[in-house]
């Protein structure tokens, strides 16, 4: 069972990773866990609208508050949206 979830997490990072890839035209290749934000060039308007599809697409709803400003790599975007995409499903 562990394994299930394991692989349910992989699973979604890997759909997060291609819509970020595709909403803040980057280079898929680009976005390693350890790739800090700053270095890939996404400007504020990128951040956003990948957010919105993020939000979007999973039916959650992610405030630009404290957590997301202290984002500084792919993974700690990652398991932000995880977290909040299932907490929602768990509700």
């Amino acid at each position: 069972m562990r394994n299930d979830a394991a692989e349910e997490i992989a699973g979604l990072e890997t759909e997060l990773l291609d819509l970020v890839a595709e909403e803040g035209m980057i280079d898929r290749t680009l976005l390693k866990p350890e790739a800090l934000l700053s270095d890939l060039d996404i400007a504020s308007a990128d951040f956003i609208m990948i957010l919105m599809a993020i939000e979007e697409k999973y039916g959650i709803y992610i405030s630009v508050d404290n957590e997301m400003a202290e984002l500084k790599s792919v993974q700690d975007l990652l398991s932000v949206a995880s977290k909040k995409i299932r907490e929602n499903q768990d509700a």
